[in-house]
C-alpha cells in the first residue's frame, strides 16, 4: 500500500511539474514572439551643446545618472511621431518662442529651437486630433545646459482640459509642488538625448507636459514634444 501510495504521488508531482514547465514555456515563447514584433526606437538627434557637462554635477539616488550611450527602447514596428507639427497649447503664453516650435521636429541647442515662459508651475499640451495607443514619449525641455528640470509631469488624457480619464506616465515631483499628487520618479539631466517616457500603449489624444523651473534657473523651457504610437486607420 505505501509503494502504491508514493508511485501515485510521484507520478502527480511529476504531472504537476511537467504542467507548470509547459506554461512557463508558453509564457516565454509569448513574450519572446512580442519582442519580436517590436523594433528599438529610432529618434533623431540633436547636436550635442558646445558648453560640454560640468564637472560638479550633483550626487544624488534620485538623480538618474548622465547615461553613457542612447538607451535601447522597444515599440511594436510602424509607430510613428503622430505629434510632428501638431497644435500645442500652454498654460502662459511664451516669452521667447512660438508654441508650433514645440512640435516642428527641431530640437537643437539654441535659444531659437527653445520655448521659454516665465517662472512656477507651467504646462505645453500637444493635440494628437484623434485617440491613438502611444507607446512612447520622448521629451527635450532645455538641453543648451546639463541641468535638471524641476517637478516635470507627463500625463495623457481624452479630456482636453484633463478634468477626467487622466493618465500620469511619468513624475518626479516628489513634494507634490504641482498638486497633481507624489510622484515617485527620479530626476534627470538634460541632454541631447531627451528623455524617453514609457507610454504603455495607454490611448489618449492630448497629451500635457509640465515643469517647475530647473537647476538652473525658474524659467520653463520646452524644446521639442515627440509622441510615437500607431496612427488610427
Amino acid at each position: 500500500m505505501q509503494k502504491e501510495f508514493t508511485s501515485f504521488l510521484s507520478h502527480n508531482v511529476a504531472k504537476a511539474l511537467a504542467v507548470a514547465l509547459v506554461a512557463q514555456l508558453s509564457l516565454c515563447g509569448a513574450a519572446f514572439a512580442d519582442d519580436a514584433a517590436k523594433q528599438p526606437l529610432e529618434l533623431k538627434l540633436p547636436e550635442p551643446t558646445l558648453k560640454g557637462t560640468p564637472e560638479d554635477l550633483p550626487k544624488d539616488p534620485n538623480v538618474e545618472p548622465i547615461p553613457d550611450k542612447a538607451p535601447i527602447f522597444l515599440v511594436p514596428k510602424g509607430v510613428t511621431n503622430v505629434a510632428l507639427n501638431k497644435p500645442v497649447t500652454s498654460s502662459v503664453a511664451p516669452m521667447t518662442g512660438d508654441l508650433k516650435q514645440v512640435t516642428d521636429g527641431r530640437k537643437e541647442a539654441t535659444d531659437e529651437d527653445t520655448v521659454e515662459m516665465k517662472k512656477g508651475s507651467q504646462w505645453v499640451q500637444v493635440d494628437l486630433g484623434e485617440s491613438v495607443p502611444i507607446y512612447a514619449i520622448a521629451i527635450w525641455h532645455d538641453h543648451r545646459f546639463v541641468q535638471i528640470i524641476k517637478d516635470a509631469v507627463v500625463e495623457v488624457s481624452n479630456d482636453p482640459e484633463f478634468k477626467k480619464d487622466v493618465t500620469i506616465l511619468f513624475n518626479n515631483d516628489r513634494e507634490n509642488v504641482l498638486g497633481l499628487g507624489a510622484g515617485k520618479d527620479r530626476d534627470y539631466f538634460e541632454t541631447l538625448r531627451g528623455k524617453i517616457i514609457d507610454a504603455k500603449g495607454t490611448k489618449a489624444r492630448y497629451v500635457r507636459s509640465y515643469s517647475h523651473g530647473s537647476s538652473n534657473g525658474g524659467l520653463n523651457c520646452w524644446e521639442e514634444i515627440e509622441v510615437y504610437g500607431l496612427p488610427a486607420k
